[in-house]
């Protein structure tokens, strides 16, 4: 059984503790630490957390605290990663690590120097279907990766600060991307280097400094291209899908807005139905189960198994500079309009990478293209001529 320092006491920390608490879990939520006095006071009461305070150094400190749960603003993740070094306390932070690479890469060092156990919270590579969708490709069922595409979308974040570009790290980008660039490399291999970056991006409806909807293209070592789609102008909901292609074989995913649930309703009732649901009448898409369909459970699970085991989670602080390091660059590209390099200081996965160019025979003097069956029962196979480059069909049924 650990016991848990929450350090934030507003909409993710209440996921958080949701997920903690939930399904009669050993573990227990021993402090809360917030910077507003009676937000603190509040969350301790719902959760039955049996300190709270205003000193972060406080509720981290505690000899009952054996892991410190980070769910703060981004631009007060180092100085609270920095107060669990202090204190030698293993930590666990909400996405993302810093609001850049140069941040990340501080905050990874010192948990590294400090030998304390360090998670990255990214739930969303534990959702059931991403867990099941990693083992199936993991077994070869989609062949070679070409291509994973990952879209968050949505109205926009809860809390103000999320729309100051200064105290969040910029905009979607580093808000939603670092979901879907994460997923990506998930798919793709964590062990993949990340050359490049091309992105688009743009202040199209939000009232800010910073971008609210943005596509980059994430060119990896072997040839695999990752892709991000993130918004916050989309109207409807939250909407989380994902796609991977192979030379074997295609997945898609929707793990938020069109599930498999769906409601209509006059709007007489009243009442919560999924995370930023725009509307309480017309078609609705209820989750069944947020928690465990937005990976919280899974997430925590791994965590502190993890550090119960002496091992790391699937999730660390390098992951999270990683992300970082992607995430810069195509805030880069965004200016340049170009292609821009992913900046590595650490690069932990393979150094030589071999991309697989091999193509399809048929036999000893063609390339297979194609094959088909019409829609009139012929068998229809396009060929290239291994030595002259033509390419022909023929009808063979």
């Amino acid at each position: 059984m650990a016991g848990i320092a929450m350090l934030g006491s507003g909409f993710i920390a209440r996921f958080y503790a949701d997920a903690l608490v939930s399904h009669r879990r050993p573990d227990r939520i021993v402090s809360v630490y917030s910077r507003k006095a009676e937000s603190a006071e509040r969350f301790a009461q719902d959760y039955r957390v049996p300190v709270w305070t205003t000193r972060m150094e406080e509720a981290i400190s505690r000899p009952e605290v054996d892991i410190v749960c980070i769910s703060l603003p981004n631009h007060l993740h180092e100085a609270a990663v920095m107060a669990c070094v202090n204190a030698g306390k293993a930590v666990m932070i909400t996405k993302p690590l810093g609001r850049n690479a140069a941040e990340a890469l501080r905050m990874l060092q010192a948990v590294e120097k400090a030998g304390i156990f360090h998670g990255y919270l990214e739930d969303l590579v534990y959702t059931p279907k991403s867990l099941k969708a990693q083992q199936l490709i993991g077994q070869g069922a989609l062949g070679r990766i070409l291509w994973a595409k990952s879209r968050e979308t949505h109205p926009g974040p809860h809390s103000d600060w999320f729309w100051n570009k200064e105290l969040a790290g910029g905009g979607a980008i580093i808000d939603l991307g670092c979901h879907c660039v994460e997923i990506a490399r998930t798919y793709i291999g964590k062990d993949i280097r990340p050359l490049e970056v091309m992105c688009w991006a743009d202040t199209q409806v939000k009232p800010i400094e910073a971008e609210d909807h943005a596509i980059g293209l994430v060119r990896y070592a072997n040839g695999a291209i990752g892709q991000f789609e993130v918004s916050w102008t989309f109207r409807g909901g939250l909407d989380l899908r994902d796609e991977v292609m192979g030379t074997e074989g295609t997945l898609w995913i929707n793990n938020f807005l069109r599930t498999g649930f769906e409601m209509f309703t006059s709007g007489k009732g009243t009442g919560y139905t999924a995370e930023k649901a725009e509307s309480e009448s017309g078609w609705l898409f209820p989750v069944a189960d947020e928690l465990n369909e937005l990976g919280y459970q899974h997430m925590f699970t791994d965590m502190l198994n993890a550090l119960e085991q002496g091992r790391q989670p699937r999730e660390t602080f390098y992951d999270g500079y990683v992300v970082n390091a992607i995430l810069d660059a195509a805030y880069r590209s965004a200016q340049t309009k170009q292609w821009e390099p992913v900046q590595l200081e650490i690069w932990r996965g393979q150094t030589e990478v071999h991309v697989d160019r091999t193509l399809p025979d048929y036999d000893a003097q063609y390339y297979l293209v194609k094959e088909e069956t019409t829609h009139y029962g012929a068998r229809k196979l396009i060929l290239k001529d291994k030595k002259t480059g033509e390419i022909i069909e023929r009808v063979v049924g």
